[in-house]
């Protein structure tokens, strides 16, 4: 075992979990300022490329005193930082001669790019683990759990670090059994016939669309997810509260609050946040009203994935709407731009805001049966904007799209994956088109396929409102053209973890 091991497995862990329900708003942020600019300090000394980076800027590292010199700092980007300097530059002292583990960025928003990663981040992934294992609505035993890893096992971060984080879960004496079957179906279902009956609890881990797959295919095989106690972990992707009650009601989960999580996480810097029982509980409360909603989140139009994150590991800040996050990874990151929207809450104005309009957070709690409200912070994230399209300059986000497909009407016909191009007709007008995937063995029903165009074109009206101003206009003219694929058909449905929703139309027609 590593000295790292030797520090961490054990000794902190426990008390990290303890702090998750015991720190109040103030520990935190204190926190998460204080360690954020010592990493700033420790970067500008140690790190050769984030010098010369701060030099280039007119940024003297004994002028950032206090957290407000902090803030004036440049940030960084993949763009103005990462890809300015070789590899070995970026990293702690300049040398990549350390034990080190490379996974790739996807390369959907450019060329890949290698990101290093020794042990700690497996380690901070490890505790918000076993923090899924103790929120178990089954609970928390030391009876045996089996996970069933169905995330990419290749180059990029999913499959690996949450293999990893399980496994050093497991070794803080918790009975935690791994398999690792990836994006191997046949595996997966074989896995849950013969191995998950002998486990009083299984958790499931996997890309949302991929899983929604799973679920959808082992119940027409027969398989009893039902009496499998089967809980739900999801990564790299956002969805909205209809998909998490759709699939936990398709697996006979009865508490989705406690027995469903999404991972906000990513090649640079592992998994930076996660929903608890406490964030998905407001995402809920504030769906509920459009008023409480927009205070929180200051529009309308998308809905964001709203989770918690560990100061003691990574600090977020807002800057104009984009992500700015700092944190310590094999190359560590100062106020880097991960290229997403969204910004920070803090607990006390999300309790306010609730408080504001006679919802009492406490109470909903204690009828949800939520074992505690935790006071971490906040991070809101949004789609990136080159995750969605435009239609005669309205924005169409797939997530208006998606929910329709989780209507009973429609889940017998459609996986629910589809891909949103906006194209030009001969006479160059713009249109919506949206490639949808059959499920096996299904052929197409011209009148499913009316009342699905009938229902998408309702939840873009309700929901858009640039679209339902355009409807005003062109009428028919800017609804969508349905075209239809068999299950898995390689143009747009490869058999692969990440489903594309957005494909930019690369040439116009002859």
């Amino acid at each position: 075992m590593s000295e790292f091991h030797r520090r961490n497995v054990t000794l902190g862990s426990r008390r990290i979990l303890d702090f998750f329900r015991d720190k109040n708003e103030r520990y935190w942020t204190l926190e998460g300022q204080k360690r954020a600019l010592r990493l700033f300090h420790l970067a500008a000394k140690r790190v050769p490329a984030y010098k010369d980076f701060l030099k280039k800027n007119s940024i003297s590292p004994a002028k950032i005193r206090t957290y407000k010199d902090f803030q004036l700092v440049p940030p960084t980007s993949k763009k103005t930082y990462l890809r300015n300097y070789p590899l070995e530059k970026l990293c702690w002292d300049g040398t990549l001669k350390k034990p080190l583990v490379f996974t790739s960025t996807s390369g959907s928003t450019g060329e890949p790019f290698y990101f290093p990663r020794g042990e700690k981040l497996d380690w901070e992934y490890s505790i918000l683990a076993e923090m899924f294992l103790r929120n178990s609505s089954y609970g928390f035993t030391h009876e045996p759990v089996l996970v069933i890893v169905g995330l990419g096992m290749g180059a990029w971060i999913g499959g690996l670090i949450t293999y990893k984080a399980f496994e050093i879960a497991g070794l803080r004496g918790n009975a935690i059994s791994i398999i690792t079957p990836g994006s191997n179906k046949e595996e997966i279902f074989h896995a849950l016939r013969k191995l998950a009956p002998r486990y009083k609890q299984v958790i499931l881990v996997g890309y949302p669309p991929f899983i929604k797959d799973v679920i959808d295919e082992a119940l027409e095989l027969d398989i009893k997810l039902r009496n499998l106690n089967l809980r739900l972990l999801f990564a790299a992707e956002a969805f909205n509260e209809k998909f998490r009650d759709y699939i936990s009601h398709n697996v006979g989960i009865k508490h989705p609050i406690l027995d469903t999580l999404n991972v906000y996480g990513t090649a640079d810097i592992g998994a930076m946040a996660w929903e608890t029982p406490t964030s998905i509980l407001i995402r809920r409360l504030a769906l509920r009203t459009r008023r409480v909603f927009k205070e929180l989140f200051g529009f309308t139009n998308k809905i964001p994935t709203l989770a918690q994150y560990n100061p003691l590991f990574i600090h977020f800040e807002s800057l104009q709407g984009e992500i700015v996050l700092s944190g310590s990874n094999e190359i560590p990151l100062v106020r880097y731009l991960i290229g997403d929207s969204g910004g920070v809450l803090s607990y006390d104005f999300i309790s306010k805001t609730l408080s504001g309009h006679e919802i009492s957070l406490e109470k909903a709690s204690r009828k949800e049966n939520i074992p505690y409200l935790s006071q971490m912070p906040f991070v809101y994230v949004c789609e990136r904007s080159d995750f969605s399209t435009k239609l005669y300059g309205a924005i169409i986000y797939p997530e208006h799209i998606r929910e329709v497909f989780y209507q009973k009407s429609f889940t017998s016909y459609f996986t629910g994956k589809f891909t949103l191009i906006t194209k030009h007709d001969r006479s160059h007008n713009e249109f919506l088109e949206i490639n949808i995937e059959l499920k096996p063995k299904v052929r197409q029903n011209k009148k499913i396929q009316i009342a699905l165009l009938h229902s998408i074109t309702q939840s873009l009206l309700k929901q858009n409102a640039e679209y339902h101003y355009l409807a005003g206009f062109f009428g028919k003219r800017i609804e969508p053209r349905l075209v239809f694929w068999r299950y898995e058909h390689p143009t747009y449905f490869k058999r692969t973890i990440k489903q594309r929703w957005v494909k930019i139309e690369t040439a116009s027609p002859k």
